[in-house]
């Protein structure tokens, strides 16, 4: 029997009592019987009273196991928070770097550019005026071995 049980027979065992006349409410029992119930609950009481206790602890245990799973699963996430912010900030840094980069590449490509148009500006004037001087030189001598025929006609 289990103590729940064993308090029940000690109820009956009140109520089917001899009450005593004119002692208000008092009944007589069987001193033996009541021993051997009580004797049977000490008995038991320790038994429930283990499984309670182990049921307290084993509650307590689960509770401080999901503390720490939570704790753990907290500082995990803020973990990976921390690494995408970091990665993302690193991200936006090499996208500013490379913005930079291309940035300098195209002032650079501008600048040669204009240095490359500047150079065949100038080798162009300078044939130029070579091929004007030539061509003026051409005419002259032309002139000239027009002039010495017309001369060698006379």
């Amino acid at each position: 029997m289990n103590v729940e049980e064993l308090i029940d027979e000690l109820y009956e065992m009140v109520e089917k009592a001899w009450n005593l006349p004119l002692s208000r409410g008092r009944a007589v029992l069987d001193g033996d019987e009541v021993r051997q119930i009580l004797d049977e609950i000490r008995e038991n009481l320790p038994k429930e009273l283990r499984q309670a206790k182990a049921i307290v602890a084993d509650r307590a245990q689960i509770i401080s196991d999901a503390k720490r799973e939570a704790e753990t699963i907290v500082r995990v996430a803020e973990e990976r928070s921390k690494a995408m912010v970091n990665q993302d900030e690193i991200v936006r840094a090499a996208q500013q770097k490379a913005n930079d980069l291309v940035t300098q590449a195209q002032l650079k490509a501008r600048e040669m550019r204009k240095a490359s148009n500047d150079y065949v500006e100038d080798l162009m004037k300078r044939t130029d005026d070579a091929l004007a001087a030539n061509l003026a030189e051409l005419r002259k001598t032309r002139q000239n071995i027009k002039a010495t025929q017309r001369s060698g006609q006379n």
